[in-house]
């Protein structure tokens, strides 16, 4: 078998590559390079830490045929030298069978089959060229999808399991939905067409590992891109973006134009352009404000359809930017929102720790004021809440409390009838 004949075999599997030949040629020039210089007893460096011996050999590609040549170099020693470099040297006898012109010490070159490696060199060699070539996939899979980060991206469920769902693209590509990086809704099953963007890619060893999120911010912002076309035009930019997924998000929103009404342009008629982002984040609730560079009326905004009575901007103990909000009591808890949900995004997006005061009304009492008939610890828990007046606790339902606190229903109600003494006496 000669060498055009071997590089064909080597290469019987290009067509289930994305390589052009001519880069499979020349990571096979490498590879054959290496077994020629291990075949020679070529090492990176000796151990006296000298230079290795330099190649006496050339690996030449062939771009026209597709195929490479070999040639040996090796210098013409007397019949009678002996030992010799098999590898470096030849007989003056034996070299001039192949050019009788030749004299001593003079170099000769002769066209080398790689078959004369052995069997077991050659089988060595190719599963070598196989591992070169998978590294280089590797190399082109993680770089591809490295550009692609942060970017939208539509995968099928190959297999999904308790800890993540496994996704195959167009291309066959592998690529990981870890359970953190879903929507709590999320449920998946083999076939299913999943959308996400590219959080990043991990090293496992050397194989890359292409991790895909809907939980990551940037989801948000590429779904407003693809539904709504003043954003995905530029008239419209998305300043800040804060989310709970699949429970609620905030998105501050602006434009250079100031015949365009940003919140209107992404909402839509009725709802009509947001309610598909909706859909697909599994009915995440999505406010929409007007992103100024006004930190007061930002965090007004931020908030949202609360009144305040006053807002002043300072830090709180740890150095902390803090915006120090004052309302009446009854508006406190949509601040709040259920589960704290509206006030920890509003501190998210406008990156201020919202303290709810109250304005106290005269009438009021704090909680404290009661700590000769309800223990510290239930006080506490309202105050977890910002509740911290008896008006504050009697405005809410009891359920709400219920699911707001770790408190019983029991300790609700004898709370409520204490607080009601006070006011009834």
């Amino acid at each position: 078998m000669n060498n055009k004949q071997l590089v064909e075999a080597f290469l019987e599997f290009k067509d289930e590559k994305n390589i052009d030949k001519a880069t499979i040629l020349a990571i096979l020039k490498d590879v054959i390079t290496h077994a020629l210089r291990k075949r020679n007893g070529i090492i990176t460096k000796k151990r006296d830490g000298s230079e290795p011996d330099e190649d006496n050999f050339d690996v030449i590609i062939n771009p026209d045929r597709g195929d490479l040549d070999i040639w040996i170099y090796k210098t013409v020693i007397p019949d009678d030298q002996y030992p010799f470099n098999e590898y470096k040297e030849i007989h003056l006898s034996d070299a001039k069978k192949i050019d009788p012109d030749v004299e001593i010490g003079e170099e000769i070159d002769k066209e080398f089959e790689l078959v004369n490696l052995g069997r077991r060199a050659i089988i060595a060699l190719k599963q070598n060229l196989e591992n070169r070539l998978m590294e280089y996939d590797y190399i082109n899979l993680h770089n591809f999808f490295k550009e692609r980060e942060g970017d939208l991206y539509t995968a099928e469920v190959h297999h999904a399991r308790a800890n993540a769902a496994y996704l195959i693209d167009d291309e066959g590509n592998e690529l990981v939905l870890p359970r953190d990086r879903q929507i709590p809704s999320d449920r998946f099953r083999k076939g299913d067409s999943v959308k996400g963007v590219i959080e990043k890619v991990d090293m496992k060893g050397n194989k890359p590992i292409v991790i895909m999120s809907r939980t990551d911010v940037r989801f948000l912002e590429k779904l407003f891109e693809q539904e709504i076309p003043e954003v995905f035009d530029g008239l419209i930019s998305i300043k800040k973006v804060a989310r709970i997924p699949g429970e609620k998000a905030k998105v501050a929103v602006d434009t250079y134009d100031d015949r365009i009404d940003p919140v209107g342009a992404c909402v839509g008629v009725r709802g009509s352009r947001i309610h598909g982002i909706v859909r697909e984040l599994g009915n995440e609730n999505i406010d929409v404000i007007n992103y100024t560079d006004n930190d007061k009326l930002f965090i007004q905004r931020a908030l949202g359809p609360v009144k305040i009575q006053r807002l002043e901007l300072g830090e709180n103990d740890e150095g902390k930017k803090t915006a120090f909000v004052y309302m009446k009591p009854d508006e406190i808890s949509k601040a709040i929102g259920k589960r704290g949900q509206n006030i920890r995004l509003a501190t998210d997006i406008t990156g201020y720790e919202i303290e709810i005061q109250r304005e106290q009304d005269e009438e009021d009492v704090e909680l404290t004021e009661f700590s000769d008939e309800i223990d510290e610890w239930i006080i506490q828990e309202f105050k977890k809440i910002g509740l911290d007046t008896a008006k504050s606790v009697l405005l809410n339902d009891v359920d709400d409390l219920v699911r707001r606190t770790d408190l019983e229903e029991e300790t609700i109600y004898e709370v409520i009838r204490i607080l009601k003494e006070e006011f009834n006496s």
